[in-house]
């Protein structure tokens, strides 16, 4: 199985690869969800990994005792802060590098550039905002450090929307992972969180498509 088709599996399955997960991991289970969280939010090359459905999920787990809740729930807190704190810094030391192949042909520069253009238009409120989003997560901070963003401000946009988004999904699956509905239709449930994150990106985008053919057609009257 190719890292992409094992990437889609552990997303569509997640549920069943984080049971794996603990149960072959222990305690170590506490130091893969903060890895992959902070990988999530923290490398601009790894946009992809779940993120929104694996709190969900590690909440739901943590009802009966997957996971233990008080000790789950601040470590990916964590990794959320930390995570946007090395992309920062990341963007800071690698700056307008990023925008060049030659450079950096790791990076997506499509989504490099989506999320500039989401930052200049929404500015230093991205960093809570984004958290919500996935792939303009992974790589607002990165461009909030290409920007010179002053980091004391930087740093309490990203407690504030790491807080807010670790607590959300996490304490809804908490609270709602395990009822009966949820538990019955749990692959569709984890499709709709996916489904849910896209729709900002894909309304911003049609909308930027529609204001950009608006624009065209004042310009040639």
């Amino acid at each position: 199985m190719g890292f992409i088709q094992a990437t889609i599996d552990f997303i569509i399955n997640i549920d069943k690869h984080l049971v794996a997960i603990l149960n072959n991991f222990g305690a170590w289970s506490y130091m893969i969800m903060f890895a992959i969280i902070f990988a999530e939010t923290g490398l601009v090359i790894l946009p992809f990994l779940p993120g929104d459905s694996l709190l969900f999920v590690i909440g739901a787990l943590s009802v009966k005792g997957g996971f233990n809740i008080l000790v789950i729930y601040p470590v990916l807190v964590a990794a959320a802060i930390i995570g946007d704190s090395v992309n920062y810094y990341l963007g800071h030391k690698i700056g307008r590098k990023a925008f060049k192949s030659k450079y950096v042909p790791f990076i997506n520069h499509n989504h490099l550039d989506k999320a500039e253009k989401f930052y200049e238009k929404h500015g230093t409120r991205t960093i809570i905002i984004a958290r919500f989003i996935p792939i303009i997560r992974t790589f607002a901070p990165f461009v909030a450090g290409i920007g010179k963003m002053d980091y004391k401000e930087f740093i309490t946009y990203n407690i504030v929307g790491g807080f807010t988004w670790v607590t959300l999904f996490t304490f809804l699956g908490y609270f709602f992972g395990n009822l009966a509905a949820v538990k019955e239709n749990f692959t569709f449930v984890i499709f709709g969180i996916i489904i849910l994150s896209v729709i900002p990106p894909i309304y911003e985008y049609v909308k930027t498509k529609y204001e950009a053919i608006n624009d065209k057609k004042v310009s040639t009257k």
